[in-house]
């Protein structure tokens, strides 16, 4: 019987890897593979393991004739051709649980560094200033969270911005199907104008799909308060970043907070280059934990799957 294959082309934590050889497959690490080069090697395997570098494309589905499995080391499947997936049977798998705590917690951490002004706190005692006058913030006790998106990561920050003595708003398409979770943390199921229009920080954790590509755009910033700040740490094309730079250039916004781009490096530094963004190279969940659990939670997946052949 022909050994299954599988082509490992961005790193994962080694735990995932050991566990795949374990199950007897043979494991190939390729983690700088280029696009031209997935589509080349591809024939050979059985599955693919990627994070959010590989770009799993129409080509690399046509010429995986021995593809069974895509599986994604991570949330986001946007940078894997779902349609071609299922047009050619094959089978694409992700680990949404794994970084949800990890994403949450840095949510928060945006938060405080927003209200606190840390970034702007520490690089000005790096340059030997002293400006404690100048510094002075907010808490976040009392003030309102509204998030857009009420899965994992929304309901983890939710239960820990409750635990902070916040107001919770929450806004989701299915939210009907959501209601047990927004009673458990104690939140306010509301529209999206009326979460924009009452909150102090709006956070974003919805997928990246045609009807949310630029979901945040100059309408719904006109609706915040020129107070609130916006943290997106989920996918870059939901915010319109030309509206958002605009916006935080005229004191239209206070600021905000962002962990992903619809670039990413980006090439144009006039949003992130603002004092009043905090941003971050997309490390929402680059923890050892995220890390070891995506990748052992994908390679259970894969196993499962593949050993029922």
């Amino acid at each position: 019987m022909k050994k299954i294959r599988i082509l490992v082309c961005d790193p994962i934590h080694d735990d995932g890897i050991k566990a795949l050889m374990e199950a007897g497959f043979e494991v190939e690490l390729q983690t700088s593979i280029s696009g031209s080069e997935l589509v080349e090697a591809v024939i050979e395997y059985d599955a693919l393991v990627v994070r959010s570098r590989t770009k799993v494309t129409k080509e690399v589905f046509e010429a995986g004739i021995r593809l069974k499995a895509v599986a994604r080391a991570g949330v986001g499947l946007d940078n894997i051709d779902l349609e071609e997936a299922k047009k050619g049977g094959v089978e694409v798998l992700n680990s949404p649980e794994a970084p949800s705590n990890a994403v949450a917690e840095l949510v928060l951490g945006l938060m405080l560094s927003l209200a606190r002004r840390i970034p702007e706190a520490d690089s000005s005692m790096k340059r030997g200033e002293w400006i404690k006058r100048r510094l002075t913030g907010s808490e976040l006790k009392g003030k309102t969270l509204g998030i857009i998106g009420f899965g994992r990561i929304g309901y983890i920050l939710g239960k820990k911005a409750k635990a902070m003595e916040m107001r919770v708003l929450t806004y989701d398409v299915v939210v009907d199907q959501l209601m047990h979770l927004v009673e458990e943390v104690g939140a306010e199921a509301v529209s999206m104008e009326e979460l924009l229009k009452e909150s102090d920080f709006v956070s974003l954790h919805v997928p990246l799909l045609p009807q949310t590509r630029h979901m945040i755009g100059a309408r719904e910033i006109e609706v915040m308060k020129e107070s609130a700040y916006l943290i997106n740490a989920a996918r870059g094309g939901i915010v319109e970043e030309d509206a958002l730079r605009e916006a935080l250039t005229i004191g239209r916004l206070a600021g905000a907070a962002l962990d992903v781009f619809e670039k990413e490096p980006p090439e144009d530094t006039s949003l992130t280059g603002l004092r009043s963004t905090v941003c971050l190279p997309h490390i929402g969940a680059a923890t050892e934990e995220a890390q070891r659990a995506n990748s052992t939670i994908v390679a259970k997946k894969l196993i499962e799957l593949l050993s029922r052949g």
